[in-house]
């Protein structure tokens, strides 16, 4: 009997964006999830067998064989197929986008392989070399002592001669083994605490298969709370995942964790080098990994058997993909909780509005941690207006009390973080004479100056230009720097506090492999010393001798054009705050503002997250904002302005056709050009809506129903987007 395969082509493209049939030849064994070469017009293509039946939907004489197998195992697991299907239907993705977050992707494009040593070991029966062969003996009785070793080390140190003669005896065996190539980490002592009852009682809580919202101020523990419920499942023989939001985390957060569970733990990020990215994945396929720790793309590791997911700092956008393809790591981390009907645990000293609103109406089990570890206070948040620093003579970054407390803690030999979310040395070079700003010619975005190289960069594509120092509109030399990044702080401080080591965090510093680990290893090791940083200092890590945190622009992401520019503010300040005296000794955090009487710092000076939530979901109720409407973003992309334009224009009189339809859950329905309008010489436009929730489901389904396949555009739709430029 003919047996058939409906498999799903690699190709991201939106005319294969279906399901093709090919025969199965009758010499070949597959099964559902394998990769196979299948002819396709002139070439063959990869493709992924996502289901095997014996009847066939078309002229069977017709039907093309499956050319030849990748693998001799499913790489996508049954789970991930029907992950894929799910996440194709909920976030309107192509098949074949979604199949490839499920393995590394030099795996795909065949640019990686297995890393094997020869490795040479006694045999089992052997008779001792000659007394006169000396460099034999010493071969023998090293190996004696050590077991197997690599062909290579021990023909380096006692030589080929005498190796390959024992080769030849048969005394020694020469074997090919696959070696894994593992992530770099620091090595610490196991350092298991006693449980407080906080945390006891946590980890008590946590014993069902639900959704679970951890609200835990910083440095109430919350790791060692994570540790112990993984502890608990892999008593069961079950496997765990644990999330964190940021590459720099992974770090500090693996260090423990192998400390904790040994190789049980595989590491999962973008900073992987191919070969330990795809090392660590087949370790973790083949089940020798039961700990998976990494950050947004660790959810589709390919473990069996979950017993619980963990994201941490639940909050961060980046567990929001903004790149093709969007997805949210909540939605995939609830369908993998439903399908192995395990424990899903959201931490966070500051959960998102609409997690804790979950958790309040009772969609959740909250569960609170509202103290320190320690017993000590939280730190003190001093806010300084800076208009009145301003208006006292001081036109400095810094204020007269911060520069006070920097030098006390100089003096003192601790450390100090100086926050502030912009690298670069200024986010812009203007024309005093004539106004003009240098642009990204490929991107509709201000070019950033980079002091240290002399550069002008651009954030969006990463293409350089040369400084300004001539206006190339009206010839003027009157050229001014915009706001201050990263780069001016630390030349600031260096001035400020000379023959003090000063550090600098961001993504320009952390570009190269293990950037992240080398700057937080040598803050750790250096006192006194100050890390300037953008957000990816402000979470999760963990400095006894840090005892002064300044924010040097609160108000950066205050008025930014997002519905959740405020939440975000009280994130950022609660968490960057949070860094400061989590040993023995308070903290003290200088928050500079230039609108000190706005709400928000009011609630975060006090870490009132209950007072904040109160007023803010009040302000979303009112005003028609998740999580009591949705918000579905179009986002249109070409190189032709005008048809991508005109392709935006179609489908929204579509879409106003559908709003007359549901006059009443409609909040809002507009057409318009992305914020950022063009990206990588692409134009972007855009259509926004926002409906409310009683008719979400039915209403998004008309619409994505409603966008041309066949446009000449890409389109993306994004539900309740996390970042609207």
């Amino acid at each position: 009997m003919d047996l058939f395969a409906k498999i799903i082509i690699d190709q991201d493209a939106k005319a294969l964006d279906r399901v093709f049939e090919y025969k199965i030849p009758d010499d070949m064994q597959v099964e559902v999830g394998e990769r196979v070469m299948v002819p396709f017009g002139a070439r063959n293509l990869q493709g992924f067998i996502v289901e095997i039946c014996d009847e066939c939907s078309y002229d069977e004489s017709k039907v093309k064989p499956i050319a030849s197998k990748i693998e001799n195992f499913p790489v996508i697991k049954k789970e991930m197929l029907q992950l894929m299907f799910h996440m194709a239907d909920k976030l309107h993705l192509k098949l074949a986008s979604v199949l490839r977050l499920f393995l590394p992707s030099e795996m795909r494009t065949d640019k990686v392989k297995e890393l094997v040593v020869r490795q040479v070991r006694l045999a089992d029966e052997f008779e001792m070399p000659s007394s006169r062969a000396v460099k034999q003996i010493e071969i023998v009785e090293h190996l004696q002592a050590n077991g197997q070793q690599k062909f290579t080390d021990v023909s380096n140190q006692f030589g080929h001669a005498a190796l390959s003669a024992l080769v030849k005896k048969g005394t020694v065996i020469v074997e090919e083994v696959q070696e894994f190539r593992s992530p770099e980490f620091d090595i610490i002592q196991n350092s298991k605490r006693e449980l407080t009852p906080l945390q006891q009682r946590a980890v008590d809580s946590i014993c069902e298969n639900k959704t679970y919202l951890l609200h835990g101020v910083t440095g109430s523990g919350k790791t060692e709370v994570y540790m112990n419920l993984i502890e608990k499942q892999l008593a069961c023989q079950k496997t765990a995942v644990m999330l964190v939001p940021e590459i720099s985390l992974t770090p500090q957060v693996l260090a423990n964790f192998k400390a904790r569970f040994g190789d049980n733990v595989a590491l999962i990020h973008s900073g992987l080098s191919a070969g330990e990215r795809f090392d660590e994945w087949k370790r973790i396929f083949f089940g020798q990994a039961k700990v998976v720790v990494g950050a947004r793309s660790a959810i589709f590791c390919p473990l069996e058997n979950l017993g619980i997911i963990i994201i941490d700092e639940e909050h961060e956008q980046s567990y929001v993909s903004e790149s093709n393809p969007r997805y949210d790591t909540h939605m995939v981390a609830e369908f993998r909780k439903n399908y192995n009907n395990c424990a899903l645990v959201l931490g966070s000293a500051t959960p998102s509005i609409e997690s804790y609103a979950k958790a309040i109406d009772g969609e959740s089990q909250l569960v609170e941690m509202p103290v320190r570890v320690n017993g000590m206070e939280m730190p003190k948040i001093v806010v300084i207006d800076m208009l009145m620093e301003m208006r006292q003579g001081n036109n400095q970054i810094f204020s007269i009390p911060l520069i006070y407390e920097l030098k006390s803690i100089v003096e003192q030999k601790k450390q100090a973080m100086i926050f502030i979310n912009r690298r670069g040395f200024s986010s812009f070079q203007r024309c005093r004479q004539c106004g003009y700003v240098a642009k990204c010619t490929d991107c509709d975005v201000s070019l950033v100056y980079h002091r240290f190289e002399d550069r002008l960069k651009c954030h969006y594509c990463g293409k350089r230009y040369k400084a300004l120092d001539i206006c190339p509109s009206c010839g003027s030399r009157d050229i001014k720097q915009g706001a201050i990044g990263t780069e001016r702080v630390v030349e600031e401080l260096q001035k400020l506090v000379p023959g003090v080591r000063v550090l600098r965090m961001d993504n320009d510093t952390t570009s190269k492999k293990n950037g992240h680990r080398q700057i937080l290893n040598e803050f750790k090791n250096t006192k006194p010393a100050i890390l300037v940083g953008t957000q990816m200092i402000a979470k999760g890590h963990d400095f006894e001798d840090v005892l002064l945190v300044g924010i040097v622009d609160a108000d950066q992401s205050l008025y930014q054009s997002d519905f959740r520019s405020i939440e975000r503010t009280f994130q950022l300040i609660t968490q960057v705050a949070g860094r400061a005296g989590r040993s023995a000794k308070q903290g003290r955090v200088i928050l500079q503002t230039y609108s000190p009487r706005h709400y928000v710092y009011r609630f975060a000076t006090n870490y009132d997250y209950k007072g904040f939530f109160k007023k803010e979901v009040n302000l979303r109720k009112v005003t028609n904002f998740p999580p009591y409407a949705r918000i579905v973003r179009i986002l249109f992309t070409h190189e032709n302005e005008t048809t991508v334009a005109q392709e935006c224009k179609v489908c929204y009189n579509q879409i106003q056709q559908i709003k007359e339809k549901y006059p009443q859950d409609f909040v809002y329905l507009d057409v318009m050009k992305a914020p950022l309008n063009k990206i990588k010489n692409k134009f972007r436009y855009q259509i926004m809506m926002r409906f409310k929730l009683d008719k979400a489901d039915e209403i998004e389904k008309e619409v994505y129903e409603s966008v041309n396949p066949n446009t000449k555009s890409s389109v993306f739709f994004e539900i309740n987007p996390n970042n609207l430029s």
